[in-house]
């Protein structure tokens, strides 16, 4: 069996990559560019709000060079969880994108669109049917959560992406995707072995991030042989170790031996990490095990209102020792402030970085405090309006807080900002973290297949 090189030139596409490791993959000649386009790491906003996390003009200097370059010999370009979360606006963003370029650099190719955002109608049925289930901690879905859901996503495995290059897809863009898919489709839909694909794509999809020094914006190249996969980096500055691809093997993942995605899970108990040379590593021994029932996960989020934030820092060592009391009494002002004015329904917040901000959540941690803090004080209410009103009472009311000890009657915050209150806008929560059994996954991807030609579609 002929030995597949699959190229992942970037962790998310527009991230970038040095044009020199790009140049180098293409000299190799990869039989597929695959690129993860999204995740739901930046938090549900983006597939609340229907906007992509990265920015359009990054992920068009990246397409730009990726399309063509493949065009040229004939391989085809693949994309997953397009803008960032995969639903409808996000993948019609990324078309508009590639329509663009299409045009500019007067290229002509076939297009695969893939979606992958369901009616709120759809997952009622399969709720009605008990084909939902849920992703622990996630609470049993009812009908309220789908209604209140701004947009629904499932995860698609490589079935509709085998299916779009059967059509004749020679770029696909598609919606949200279990990033290992990405890369496994094209190999397994000419017959190499499941586990050892998506094993491989499971490292290609955060491409050099798997290398020593890691970097999510420089490219990788996997080779899958019959009973193997190897692991490279494009640059003469990292290389793979044993330890940095098996460690991203238990990236995301809280069972280091099995790894559940659409359709089964990947087995490790057998696999095994050598060094093949020094920047090189090759693994076998990964196997796919087929679930009893195909189960798509299902990911959506809904608004619970608007958000001000204020960022202040704090120096004097006396209000630094009093934070926790200070912070707990400005609160109690605040809602006595307007608890009769119909403004009580509001969540008020101070992160206290410095102190507790990133560890704050973990109990029973030794208590540690620098010299100086720097105190995030975050409004959410049910407008913008209401949000303004308790960040900026709760901004003003801590700023002239006159706690014991106190020496000045000046500001007790320093704000490195004008104006110093930031309306963020609306505030998401992801509310449906679940399973959906299918009998054919490829039922609930639609995909169409069009000529793209000077920016046009037909």
């Amino acid at each position: 069996m002929q030995e597949m090189r699959i190229l992942s030139p970037t962790a998310i596409l527009g991230y970038g990559f040095p044009m020199e490791s790009f140049q180098r993959a293409m000299d190799l000649n990869p039989h597929v560019i695959a690129v993860d386009a999204g995740s739901t790491d930046p938090g549900p906003h983006y597939l609340g709000s229907g906007k992509s996390f990265t920015d359009r003009n990054a992920v068009k200097r990246d397409l730009s060079i990726m399309i063509p370059a493949a065009l040229e010999r004939g391989i085809p370009v693949i994309i997953g969880s397009a803008g960032g979360s995969g639903a409808d606006s996000h993948l019609d963003w990324n078309v508009d994108i590639i329509k663009e370029i299409s045009k500019e650099l007067n290229i002509e190719f076939k297009l695969g669109i893939i979606n992958s955002e369901l009616s709120k109608e759809t997952i009622k049925n399969k709720l009605d049917s008990g084909d939902i289930r849920p992703i622990f901690p996630a609470k049993q879905l009812e009908e309220r959560d789908i209604n209140e859901s701004e947009r629904i996503v499932a995860q698609m495995g490589f079935e509709p992406f085998i299916k779009a290059l059967e059509m004749g897809a020679e770029v696909i863009v598609a919606g949200r995707a279990y990033d290992p898919a990405v890369f496994a489709s094209l190999a397994v839909k000419n017959g190499y072995d499941i586990g050892l694909a998506v094993h491989l794509g499971k490292i290609l999809e955060c491409a050099a991030i798997a290398a020593t020094p890691g970097s999510g914006s420089d490219c990788m190249m996997g080779f899958l042989g019959e009973d193997y996969f190897k692991i490279m980096p494009l640059s003469d500055n990292r290389k793979c170790t044993t330890l940095s691809v098996a460690a991203h093997t238990l990236y995301e993942k809280s069972d280091p031996i099995h790894l559940p995605g659409p359709g089964g899970e990947l087995d490790l108990t057998n696999t095994t990490f050598e060094q093949f040379n020094e920047n090189t590593v090759i693994v076998k021994g990964s196997k796919f095990v087929p679930s009893v029932q195909y189960s798509l996960k299902l990911e959506s989020a809904r608004k619970t209102g608007y958000r001000t934030v204020s960022i202040a820092a704090c120096k004097d060592p006396i209000m630094i020792n009093a934070i926790d009391t200070i912070i707990e009494e400005v609160k109690a002002k605040v809602k006595s402030n307007f608890a009769n004015f119909g403004m009580d329904d509001f969540f008020l917040d101070f992160k206290v970085y410095g102190k507790n901000g990133v560890m704050g959540i973990f109990k029973n941690l030794p208590k540690e405090t620098s010299h100086e803090l720097c105190i995030i004080i975050e409004a959410v209410a049910k407008d913008q309006k209401q949000a303004d009103t308790i960040c900026s009472f709760a901004r003003s009311t801590m700023l002239h807080y006159g706690y014991e000890g106190r020496k000045s009657t000046a500001g007790n915050l320093a704000f490195p900002f004008s104006p110093s209150d930031f309306s963020v806008g609306e505030v998401y929560e992801f509310n449906m973290y679940h399973l959906m059994d299918v009998d054919n996954p490829a039922d609930f991807f639609p995909i169409s297949v069009k000529n793209c030609k000077g920016g046009e579609l037909a």
